[in-house]
């Protein structure tokens, strides 16, 4: 069953036929990965058979993720071991969205003085943009599981002198199998305890991925939604970007966390099986 917001008291009754009306002429959806499409390395049931349906009904998506460490044909891959022939051009990382930030911004050839693994590392050559270890144009902070005192000290020096601080994403822990691990966060904290300067942030709950997203699709946001399973990060993000913002219970968040959320989606659905049912009409 479905429970639309922003009524989340209303009895588990369905989506109403209006709102029903307006899920289905939706053509873009902006897919987060882990809660919504699987947990960790875990399909999640009725993830395969929804992005088919998009699909086969002609509607773009976009995959999109703020784990900066790995590429997308990466991502690509995982989801292909999973049964999903989703394309690597069908994926955007949080390192590619920065990445397309800095080079529409700085031009291709800025100096970039990159903490991050291979997924930031590689979106960054693709753009056209250079590696610096001095003398950089921007600092960016992915997630960066061998960062050494040396580097996060570097890149101190370099935001203190005035050089732009750019965040792929905020989050603060790593959900893994042994539990939470510190995440990208702890580091932008470092960072910005040491220099006195917060950084820009393009992931998620930022606007920036997704207006990058839509920008590849050639959509508007009035035809756009965002589908995720975070009210502080997913929900968050699709109101400051203007889209239609849909919550699933299958990740983070919990239907009893949304009425007394400041950000409030537009639908909340069980699964994925469920909204592909409102947008079927059943």
């Amino acid at each position: 069953m479905t429970s639309p917001t922003p009524h989340p008291d209303a009895p588990d009754d369905g989506a109403t036929a209006h709102q029903r009306t307006a899920l289905n002429a939706l053509r873009a959806f902006l897919v987060d990965l882990d809660g919504v499409i699987y947990t960790g390395n875990t399909a999640i049931d009725g993830a395969a058979a929804f992005l088919r349906y998009l699909n086969e009904t002609g509607r773009k998506f976009q995959c999109i993720t703020n784990n900066s460490t790995q590429t997308a044909a990466q991502f690509a891959a995982k989801l292909a071991a999973m049964g999903m022939p989703v394309t690597p051009d069908q994926v955007l990382t949080s390192s590619q969205a920065t990445a397309t930030y800095l080079r529409t911004r700085l031009g291709t050839g800025a100096r970039i003085m990159a903490i991050g693994e291979e997924g930031l590392v590689r979106a960054l050559m693709e753009c056209g943009l250079k590696l610096a270890l001095r003398s950089p144009d921007a600092v960016v902070v992915g997630l960066d599981r061998r960062l050494t005192y040396e580097r996060l000290t570097a890149a101190c020096f370099a935001v203190r002198a005035g050089v732009p601080f750019i965040a792929t994403n905020p989050d603060l822990s790593l959900p893994t199998e042994q539990g939470f691990l510190p995440g990208n966060g702890a580091a932008l904290a470092s960072i910005q305890a040491a220099t006195g300067v917060a950084p820009v942030v393009i992931g998620k709950p930022e606007a920036a991925m997704l207006e990058i997203a839509m920008g590849r699709l050639g959509t508007s946001r009035d035809e756009t939604a965002i589908i995720g399973d975070g009210l502080h990060t997913d929900v968050l993000a699709g109101r400051r970007a203007g889209v239609t913002p849909i919550l699933v219970l299958t990740g983070v968040s919990r239907r009893h966390d949304v009425a007394p959320s400041l950000h409030q989606p537009d639908y909340v659905f069980d699964n994925l099986p469920a909204v592909q049912r409102a947008m079927l009409g059943r």
